[in-house]
């Protein structure tokens, strides 16, 4: 399974940062979220669907 950010989308609400912390942080600079691990676990899925804009998509 892959993650992805569209950061077109992405509004830095930093709530997937919040839940899932080994796959996502904010980028300092653009206050966007930035994948930092590929390992899927439910709480990823979580974090995307917890998105306000939906930026993150799991597959």
């Amino acid at each position: 399974m892959s993650i992805k950010v569209n950061l077109d989308d992405c509004i830095g609400c930093g709530v997937c940062a919040e839940l899932c912390p080994q796959n996502f942080k904010l980028d300092e600079i653009e206050g966007k979220s930035l994948v930092i691990s590929q390992d899927v676990t439910p709480l990823t899925k979580e974090a995307a669907d917890s998105c306000p804009v939906s930026a993150i998509e799991v597959f």
